[in-house]
């Protein structure tokens, strides 16, 4: 803790420091509440992509058989193209937002290609698609967290560190003036005291020589 001067205007500062920090706390606290919130939310949400995925992978399961054939999948048939996101914004944290992916196909040949190539390659884009989304909701959750935090700390360094200093400090300057307050009402008192007993003193030697 550094050295604080016991004067008035340090009093001042110290006072004004305080106010700052109690009203930029609940702010803190409220966007350390918001970000926990988004972030199970979007976590949530990631968990349901993934079980989607799941789900799909199941429903598509007798394909298997049929994809372990050899040769009967054209290699790199379904290639992303483009990913499309967006800029969100949560709790003044840019985040990236899954609009969806373009896919390119590789040509094949029609008439050798089995009929069940273009079901399988839907999947697969599908498939692809939830990876890319819960990719996405992933990154969300990174930087919430980072951003989380950085909040959490600020929260604990004014509830915990800035807010009890201060106040130490207000009531040591605030004590040390009191004193000081109280010293200097004693000086005048003895100094009154002082000036009254030399003008008896002088008084008394007047009436003695007459």
């Amino acid at each position: 803790m550094a050295k604080i001067k016991m004067t008035k205007s340090e009093l001042k500062i110290q006072k004004d420091a305080l106010k700052m920090y109690q009203r930029y706390l609940p702010t803190l606290t409220l966007k350390k509440q918001q970000l926990q919130a988004e972030i199970r939310t979007i976590e949530a949400k990631a968990e349901s992509v993934r079980k989607a995925r799941q789900e799909l992978e199941r429903g598509f399961a007798s394909w298997i058989a049929v994809f372990s054939e050899a040769n009967a999948f054209p290699e790199g048939i379904i290639t992303v193209s483009n990913i499309r996101k967006s800029m969100g914004n949560i709790a003044g944290v840019a985040i990236p937002v899954y609009e969806g992916a373009d896919f390119a196909r590789g040509d094949y040949d029609l008439y050798e290609t089995p009929l069940w190539v273009d079901i399988a390659a839907n999947h697969m884009e599908k498939a692809m698609s939830l990876d890319l989304e819960a990719e996405v909701l992933d990154e969300q959750v990174r930087l919430l967290g980072e951003e989380l935090r950085a909040t959490s700390q600020r929260v604990n360094l004014f509830e915990k560190v800035k807010i009890p200093e201060t106040k130490e400090n207000i009531r040591k300057i605030s004590i040390y003036m009191a004193d000081q307050q109280v010293n200097a009402v004693v000086r005048s008192k003895i100094s009154k005291s002082k000036i009254a007993a030399r003008g008896e003193t002088a008084s008394g030697t007047e009436v003695y020589a007459l």
